[in-house]
């Protein structure tokens, strides 16, 4: 706050603090009080809205256990919830585009920071940033094209030789969830790229001379000099792809198959289909507690704080 009121002086840091606390007091803690509150009353016509059957209630999150169904996890068949397997293969196919993003992104970061020339950076950057000048509505249903029975992938693995007939994308290769997957990365790998690219600029470069000069390959330098100094952009990369993945809505609902169920989708049909905002609420929390969880998971992973998180 001193740093602050030197810097910008008395009245400007007020402001600043005011805008801040509104932002975060209206605009994030009231309405997800007002959800929380709404999660534990039950779902009533108006008429009966603070009548005597307006009671709280934990009958909305006990909704999650309704409807077992049979399914497969691993090649092992189970009978789960389908609202709870629809909430676990959201968790962990958002879990497997972190992974990916970060496999994608951690070679690039490291060539844009300490290989690329200085005078090439500006261009490559801009190359980076211009698919994201569109929407993602746009680029969701331009891969909606690309991975149709008849699009172009279909048309250049033919082509290749790699295949003898299409694939049905949608449908999924390996799973239901491939097309999802991967537009999910496309997506949201920049998300991943700077935080990380942003880290390792700020590494010394004479600390990987030095590790090299002294034989360290190139893996271990990178283990025990790069990614430790990289953790705080690494998780960062994380939490938000993690979180922009599981609450993603657009994606899933555009390439998705009708096997392939995204947990925003289900909350989607509470709130707008079923008009039951109650169990929609309660639904919403559930998913609000798992973000939660994730992004103290990734600071227990790579043990930073969540002030290096928010750098």
């Amino acid at each position: 706050m001193e740093d602050l009121i030197r810097r910008y002086g008395t009245g400007l840091t007020a402001v600043f603090c005011l805008l801040v606390a509104f932002w975060i007091l209206v605009l994030v803690i009231l309405p997800n009080f007002a959800m929380f509150e709404q999660s534990f009353r039950p779902y009533l016509p108006v008429v009966d809205i603070g009548g005597p059957k307006d009671v709280y209630t934990f009958a909305n999150y006990g909704k999650i256990f309704d409807n077992p169904v049979e399914t497969t996890w691993f090649g092992i068949p189970i009978t789960v919830p389908i609202h709870v397997n629809t909430f676990l293969q959201t968790v962990f196919y958002s879990a497997l585009v972190t992974l990916l993003t970060l496999i994608f992104a951690y070679p690039l970061a490291y060539f844009l920071a300490k290989i690329a020339s200085p005078r090439s950076i500006p261009t490559l950057l801009l190359l980076l940033f211009i698919p994201m000048w569109v929407s993602e509505a746009l680029r969701a249903f331009a891969w909606y094209i690309i991975l149709t029975f008849n699009g172009p992938l279909n048309a250049l693995l033919k082509a290749l030789g790699i295949i003898d007939q299409g694939i049905r994308w949608q449908n999924g290769v390996v799973t239901s969830y491939d097309a999802i997957v991967i537009v999910l990365t496309y997506c949201y790998v920049l998300f991943m790229l700077f935080p990380i690219y942003t880290a390792i600029t700020s590494l010394d470069t004479n600390q990987i001379e030095a590790a090299e000069d002294l034989g360290s390959p190139w893996w271990r330098t990178h283990w025990r000099v790069v990614i430790p100094h990289a953790k705080p952009g690494i998780a960062s990369g994380c939490v938000m792809v993690f979180m922009l993945s599981a609450g993603s809505l657009l994606v899933p609902t555009v390439v998705g198959s009708t096997k392939a169920n995204w947990f925003p989708q289900t909350i989607y049909t509470w709130f707008n289909d079923a008009l039951d905002w109650n169990t929609g609420a309660a639904y919403s929390m559930i998913f609000l507690l798992v973000c939660i969880f994730f992004v103290i998971l990734a600071m227990r992973v790579f043990k930073v704080k969540l002030s290096d998180i928010a750098k």
